[in-house]
């Protein structure tokens, strides 16, 4: 592993410098909002250099004391013992600011949209679906951040054909961006009487909540229909035109909302959705460039991709992507043991791009 040279790195110190001190001086709302997003982006990066200019110093005092022939043998000999030991920190350290300095995604901050569909396998489906949309939102709740449905369409046995929420809180996408896709569910229904096992499917997509500057929408570009709400088996959540569907004409982009009963909330909340959406189909697009030479990808890429299987009579989970088998589906589904899982897609997608950028 090549030592990373921390002089290279005084730039950045020098900046965290210059922030600490700006923020301590008193600005206006606006810029101090903006200087505390980067000095917590800071913060862990200056950590880790300081850690590695002092492990380095540490090193080479060490190794004068073994160079030194006129020193004590013994003296000598631990100071070879400690350096084997500090040899080890310093490649950790090393590793781990590698890491921190990545580059970021710049969304990775930001709180998500969230859309469960149920896929093939009818109410059986339907109800992987709901078991999935309850994971992520026990898991939402364990992080706490906000969970609120946009719009929900329940199935006859209490699962969802479909189900759209936000997940507010800071690094949300960073941990949830890796769920989009296909997930598989092998187990036997409860209305299944000879005990069969059935395969099912839902859909996920993890969807970065766009800012009104991030995308641009012209009036002129959009269809709003309004109509009334519907729920389950045809019943009527309300009696007024109070559902909107917004069509987005030059992509044919469209979202519908009808879980408020007031018209102007679900068009607030189809104007969010549609945002997302948009910024969502433009980094798709860059992403799918800057990947173009990559022979693989974890990330959250082709959301046709069958990503994940939920094997409930082996208490297994397999996802796909990185040939991860995990025997712990019940704490999986709860939400409880979810980290184990995302963590080992982060870690596998951080060691991609540090391959990337090392060769």
């Amino acid at each position: 592993m090549s030592v990373i040279s921390i002089e290279k790195l005084t730039p950045l110190l020098e900046r965290f410098d210059i922030v600490q001190a700006q923020l301590a001086s008193g600005i206006e709302a606006d810029a101090y909002v903006r200087l505390s997003r980067e000095y917590a982006e800071l913060e862990p990066v200056v950590g880790k250099i300081r850690e590695m200019s002092g492990l380095q110093s540490e090193m080479e005092g060490l190794e004068q004391i073994i160079s030194d022939r006129s020193a004590d043998a013994d003296m000598r000999a631990l100071a070879q013992d400690e350096l084997v030991t500090m040899r080890e920190r310093t490649e950790r350290a090393e590793h781990e600011l590698k890491l921190l300095l990545l580059p970021k995604d710049a969304a990775d901050e930001r709180s998500v949209i969230l859309e469960v569909r149920a896929g093939t396998g009818g109410d059986e489906a339907a109800l992987f679906a709901g078991d999935l949309f309850r994971m992520y939102q026990r898991y939402a709740e364990a992080q706490r951040w906000k969970v609120e449905i946009l719009s929900a369409s329940e199935s006859e046995l209490g699962g969802y054909r479909e189900i759209i929420a936000t997940i507010s809180g800071r690094g949300a996408y960073a941990r949830l961006k890796y769920e989009s896709g296909v997930h598989r569910v092998q187990r036997v229904p409860e209305t299944e009487a000879s005990g069969r096992i059935h395969t099912s499917a839902a859909t996920v997509a993890v969807l970065p909540e766009a800012e009104e500057v991030d995308v641009d929408i012209q009036d002129k570009d959009l269809r709003i229909d309004v109509y009334r709400s519907s729920g389950a088996g045809g019943q009527h959540v309300n009696t007024t035109d109070s559902a909107v569907r917004i069509t987005h004409l030059p992509t044919g982009i469209v979202v519908a909302v009808q879980d408020e009963r007031s018209q102007h909330k679900n068009k607030a909340r189809a104007m969010q959705l549609l945002r997302a959406k948009l910024y969502d189909t433009e980094r798709q697009r860059a992403e799918e460039e800057r990947a173009a030479n990559r022979k693989s990808q974890v990330g959250s890429g082709d959301r046709s991709q069958r990503i994940r299987t939920y094997n409930f009579p082996q208490g297994r989970l397999t996802d796909h992507r990185i040939n991860l088998t995990l025997y712990k589906l019940d704490k999986i589904i709860t939400g409880e043991a979810l980290d184990d899982v995302i963590d080992a897609l982060t870690a596998e997608d951080q060691a991609a791009q540090l391959a990337a950028l090392e060769g």
